[in-house]
């Protein structure tokens, strides 16, 4: 019998589907991505002919913007996809997927953001008595969140 443990959440790949040629390695190593969740908004409704109570009732889903960061590349093939979006409103949307990985680089869970497209971009203020790299981060706005597993594909 195989012992089963919780994967490791520092071991993953981020894949951009839909940007124009192919990406240059750097370009899909993020140190951080958050923002994978989703919630059900409810909405209160008040009980007629009985003042003293509310019902909350489930009204629609949520989710938050993807947020990816990492160590900032000058030469990154996504910046100019995300300064056409913030710049010039030239929005392009693609999908994004954020795969968890075991300790063979094998899928465990895929995360599927649909229609992706950058809301906005920052990087990590500059500070002379800090050694620190600098960290960009990408916030990303999608249409649809999603999980499947890869074993099933």
């Amino acid at each position: 019998m195989e012992t089963q443990y919780p994967p490791v959440g520092f071991h993953f790949r981020v894949e951009f589907q839909g940007l124009p040629g192919n990406l240059p390695v750097q370009d899909a190593a993020f140190q951080e991505v958050t923002g994978l969740s989703r919630e059900l908004d409810t909405e209160q409704v008040k009980s007629g002919g009985e003042n003293r109570f509310t019902f909350k009732l489930p009204s629609r889903g949520q989710y938050p913007n993807l947020v990816l960061k990492r160590g900032l590349f000058t030469d990154s093939r996504i910046l100019p996809w995300v300064n056409a979006a913030i710049l010039d409103l030239d929005i392009t949307p693609v999908n994004v997927l954020v795969t968890l990985l075991n300790e063979q680089h094998q899928p465990l869970q895929t995360y599927q953001c649909v229609n992706a497209w950058p809301q906005k971009w920052s990087i990590a203020d500059f500070n002379a008595q800090e050694s620190r790299i600098v960290v960009e981060s990408m916030e990303l706005v999608f249409t649809l969140p999603s999980s499947t597993d890869e074993s099933c594909q």
